[in-house]
């Protein structure tokens, strides 16, 4: 075999699981309260959707409901689930996973050459491709994007923003893993880099990295964020803020035969029962956050579908370290023993959730199954408090931020806040219960500056371990998704040191004493893994869910 090959797919991870969904019936009934005005389209008879169309006629419009709204369509900007629910549905990255698995496969790049020493990437671009405004996707373009997340003084990082996934993936200014985007031509991207890194190809298939119009970013500037251009299977149509986002078929889109459907609305139902009563109503077709309570409704229910993704995420409280108390490691291992997770997962998840210990799940290379969790154990709580100095319990109330939102993770965020607080009283800890709408929250959290604690979770996004550790509680992610402001210096040298090792069996033994030490350090409290319950009605026939939390509604149809 030469020192070179052309690879058309091929980047194997641990986690490959696929589903399809398949069903005959629907049913109707009235709207509920934060539903879009627009009702399912059908092309033929009208109302096919209740089950009493003829034969050809045919539903083309998906409405997916979820607990919150995105913070913004620009998905370089973005870190949050939710927003990443709409863009990848306008968007286009330069790799793809595989439907259902974190394996990569070509996508605006059909295929790539990489140099043994692993600092040289030169990819092959899809001829053809048109973004949404008319405009050529080439070289150029993928140069002008990756420029714009390298220079930190680019024109086109606009007020207020950060590319933070950037940050996290590829190092932030200083220490950046790539080291130049260069056009060989219209059709061949050159990629240099300043140091291998294991994960680079998974890395480029995030959703974050996404090809944008650079007309459209040129000319809408700050508004790109909201009228987003991409080369993906729909076009954007319309942004109702906290109610919906309605996407439309790209006709030109470059893989035969996508989209299915002709129109996909994303709409906001902040409640979950709320939700799941507009799904057996028939006024939306799928939705994301099924409460377990609902679980033996939707089971029993033959106009709908049960449809689980599978886990890889953690849900997680973090200690806010740029504050007292949480500067001493004996509070956060106190507040480790008083917190019941095997009672929140009773309470709230229905048995769809397994306790976490690690901050990433056991699925993932590297997961480190010898350390041993902080049992829950008030008294052994309360004597570390004391330890700590603190024998009556803290005395000021903490400022306890609770997610607004259901994610995959965390079905109710305030509810687990409040059983959380509960424990925390028993310990002398008191805390103020605070739930902002959602991008209020990322933004108060990822500064620090408000609260004592949080809480929030990750849905992995390749596959691979420096996902979770790297991106989520190494020093060079503090400002992008390290809420926590967590800094540990051999921590980081073994992260970086698994970034770049390509042996396996080298790379797994890095995460593993990365991850005793964390849980000496005590940043979080590692809640969860949960299994994601999602709902369908039950003519909802070809989606494929991610395990990465999104996916392109692209295969999806209705029988």
């Amino acid at each position: 075999m030469s020192n070179k090959q052309w690879m058309k797919g091929g980047v194997a991870v641990v986690l490959a699981t696929s589903v399809l969904l398949a069903g005959c019936s629907s049913n109707e009934g009235n709207n509920t309260a934060n539903q879009p005005k627009t009702e399912n389209t059908n092309a033929g008879t009208e109302g096919a959707n209740n089950g009493a169309a003829s034969e050809a006629s045919t539903q083309d419009t998906l409405i997916v409901a979820r607990g919150g709204d995105s913070s913004a369509l620009d998905p370089s900007i973005v870190t949050d689930g939710e927003s990443f629910k709409a863009t990848q549905q306008i968007f286009d990255t330069l790799l793809d996973y595989k439907e259902g698995t974190t394996e990569v496969e070509g996508a605006l790049a059909e295929s790539w050459e990489n140099s043994p020493d692993g600092l040289t990437y030169t990819f092959k671009l899809r001829q053809g491709v048109k973004f949404h405004d008319g405009t050529d996707f080439n070289a150029d373009a993928v140069v002008f994007n990756f420029n714009r997340w390298l220079d930190p003084k680019s024109p086109f990082k606009f007020e207020g923003d950060s590319f933070d996934y950037f940050d996290s993936m590829f190092g932030p200014d200083g220490s950046r893993v790539i080291k130049e985007v260069k056009a060989v031509d219209a059709t061949t991207v050159q990629f240099t880099l300043n140091k291998p890194q294991a994960p680079f190809l998974q890395n480029l298939a995030m959703p974050a990295f996404a090809i944008g119009s650079p007309k459209a970013i040129e000319e809408k500037k700050e508004k790109f964020k909201s009228e987003p251009v991409g080369t993906g299977p729909f076009v954007f149509k319309e942004w109702k803020r906290n109610e919906s986002i309605t996407v439309e078929k790209n006709p030109t889109f470059w893989q035969e035969g996508l989209p299915k459907l002709n129109r996909v609305i994303i709409t906001v139902i902040p409640d979950n029962s709320a939700r799941f009563t507009a799904l057996q109503n028939g006024e939306i077709d799928m939705m994301e956050g099924v409460n377990p309570d609902d679980l033996s409704k939707l089971e029993g229910d033959t106009n709908l579908q049960k449809i689980e993704r599978a886990s890889f995420n953690v849900g997680y409280l973090g200690f806010n370290l740029k504050k007292a108390p949480f500067d001493n490691v004996k509070v956060r291992v106190a507040l480790n023993h008083a917190v019941n997770k095997e009672g929140i997962i009773n309470a709230f998840y229905g048995g769809l959730a397994e306790p976490a210990k690690n901050p990433m799940p056991p699925s993932t290379l590297g997961y480190n199954d010898d350390v041993q969790d902080y049992p829950y154990d008030l008294e052994k709580a309360k004597q570390l408090l004391a330890d700590a100095g603190y024998p009556n319990g803290l005395p000021d109330p903490l400022t306890f931020y609770a997610m607004p939102v259901a994610r995959p993770y965390m079905p109710d965020g305030k509810k687990v806040a409040e059983a959380i607080q509960a424990d925390f009283e028993k310990i002398g800890v008191k805390t103020n219960i605070v739930s902002p709408e959602w991008a209020t929250y990322l933004d108060d959290t990822q500064k620090g500056d408000k609260d004592d604690l949080y809480m929030l979770g990750w849905q992995g996004d390749n596959g691979d371990p420096d996902n979770f550790l790297y991106a989520l509680l190494d020093k060079d992610s503090i400002g992008s998704n390290n809420y926590s402001f967590y800094s540990n210096d051999e921590v980081h040298k073994l992260l970086v040191a698994g970034q770049s090792e390509t042996d396996p069996a080298k790379r797994e033994e890095l995460y593993k004493q990365a991850q005793v030490l964390i849980k000496a350090d005590a940043p979080w409290v590692p809640l969860v893994h949960s299994t994601p319950l999602l709902a369908g009605k039950a003519n909802l026939d070809g989606y494929i869910p991610s395990p990465t939390g999104s996916e392109a509604y692209d295969t999806i149809s209705f029988k």
